[in-house]
């Protein structure tokens, strides 16, 4: 509508910025440690994979793709995050139980299925006046094939990203566990990253303008709800519970967004993208069942330790 992309991504995470610092001040003030240089550094690098690079590959992505694409792609998010989990041992890893199997295959599963969905866009499975119809065929162009390609590549990006902030997450929170000032730094530096960018890339002034009522609602709800409320929320989460389960709620969004792009922006749907979705929430379900297994053992295992340290007491 007129604002840059990058600029939205600046405004957005000011606004987050300004929400969160106030809260992490007084409900930290007692139990943040100081900030030291190595602290500064890894939130430094959290924020230019989390904010920089995940917000960005995104906003270039949905400028080229439909919302529901987006989302079903990002459900690639939980395997890769389990993969980095696993190479990082935050995750276990163990091939010779059943689990474990379920674990790694599902991994693949989920990436064989975003494959799929950036390679092969195949035919549209709802009628859409953007395509050409010839003799009963329907035809894509060449340029549209293009930019789905690209919107796919920059989607994956963003999911690898958003993957590494919440796996990298945990170390960083063991350095520093403060989870509001963690989350509110990383969006600061976030913000001076993409003024940096933004100062060599934006020449314009009237582009970054906010121009209607429409921007103004758009960049406060990214702000506010995107990045404040959500990247909160996902810390706390990735603090107590592991990324990875963080991760495995991702196939919600892809239904919400679906419906609601549905309804407002009438998205259309094409079979790639279906045979794609349909790949992922199968390697995505042998991902959660290898994980809830992997937890009934953990549970068993710790029970049966206490039990035999009582008897022995």
């Amino acid at each position: 509508m007129g604002i840059s992309k990058l600029l939205l991504l600046v405004y957005r995470n000011i606004i987050a910025v300004v929400l969160l610092a106030p809260f992490a001040y007084f409900l930290e003030k007692n139990d943040r440690p100081p900030l030291t240089f190595s602290i500064l550094i890894e939130l430094f690098l959290l924020a230019l994979c989390g904010i920089a690079a995940n917000q960005g590959s995104y906003i270039l992505g949905l400028y080229y793709l439909s919302p529901t694409y987006v989302s079903a792609i990002q459900n690639s998010t939980p395997a890769i995050t389990f993969a980095m989990a696993a190479a990082l041992r935050l995750e276990q890893l163990n091939i010779k139980k059943r689990y474990g199997i379920a674990k790694v295959m599902g991994t693949a599963v989920c990436i064989s299925g975003a494959t799929i969905l950036t390679l092969y866009k195949g035919s549209p499975l709802l009628k859409n006046h953007l395509n050409l119809t010839v003799l009963g065929k329907s035809f894509i162009s060449s340029s549209q094939i293009m930019h789905w390609t690209l919107g796919c590549v920059y989607i994956l990006l963003n999911c690898v990203a958003w993957s590494g902030w919440m796996v990298f997450q945990v170390p960083v929170l063991k350095h520093y566990p403060a989870r509001l000032s963690v989350t509110t730094l990383t969006c600061f530096f976030g913000v001076i990253q993409f003024i940096v960018i933004a100062a060599f890339t934006e020449r314009d002034v009237e582009r970054w303008k906010i121009h209607s009522g429409e921007e103004l609602l758009a960049v406060l709800y990214a702000g506010l709800v995107g990045s404040g409320i959500t990247f909160s929320l996902q810390t706390w989460c990735i603090d107590r519970a592991g990324p990875l389960i963080v991760a495995i709620f991702q196939p919600i969004q892809t239904v919400l967004v679906a419906i609601l792009a549905a309804i407002i922006l009438g998205d259309q749907l094409y079979s790639g993208g279906l045979i794609g979705f349909i790949i992922i929430m199968v390697g995505l379900y042998s991902v959660l069942w290898g994980k809830n297994e992997e937890n009934k053992v953990e549970k068993l295992e710790t029970e049966d330790l206490t039990n035999h340290l009582l008897e022995q007491q």
